[in-house]
C-alpha cells in the first residue's frame, strides 16, 4: 500500500507563490510517476502536472504551464508542486497522486488526503 501527505497549502494573494509538498511511503518511491490534481469547488477534477519516475519527463497543465514547476526528490520520497503568479482561479484543493505509469490523465490509484489552497484576488 501506497500513503501520501501533502502540505503545504494556504492562503496567499493573487501574484504570490506557494510551495506544496507531497511525501510518500509505504513502497519504493522512486518506482512510481507523479501527479498533482486539482478540484475547485462545483467542478471536476483538472490535471495539473506529472513527473516521471526518474524526473526526467515533466508534463503541465496549459492554464499552468510557466507558473508552476512540478520536480522530485526520491532520496526524500517528496514530490514538489511549486506555484508562482498564482491567479485567483488557482483556488482548488490539491492532491498529489502515484501510478506505475507516466501520464497527464486524473486517474491515478493512489492518492493523497489534498491540501487547500486559496489564492485572494
Amino acid at each position: 500500500q501506497v500513503q501520501l501527505v501533502e502540505s503545504g497549502g494556504g492562503l496567499v494573494q493573487a501574484g504570490g507563490s506557494l510551495r506544496l509538498s507531497c511525501v510518500v511511503s509505504g513502497r519504493t518511491f522512486s518506482s512510481y510517476a507523479m501527479g498533482w490534481i486539482r478540484q475547485a469547488p462545483g467542478k471536476e477534477r483538472e490535471f495539473v502536472a506529472a513527473i516521471s519516475w526518474s524526473g526526467d519527463s515533466r508534463v503541465y497543465a496549459d492554464s499552468v504551464k510557466g507558473r508552476f514547476t512540478i520536480s522530485r526528490d526520491n532520496d526524500k520520497n517528496t514530490v514538489y508542486l511549486q506555484m508562482n503568479s498564482l491567479k485567483p482561479e488557482d483556488t482548488a484543493v490539491y492532491y498529489c497522486a502515484a501510478d506505475s505509469e507516466y501520464h497527464r490523465r486524473t486517474e491515478y490509484p493512489y492518492w493523497g488526503q489534498g491540501t487547500q489552497v486559496t489564492v485572494s484576488s
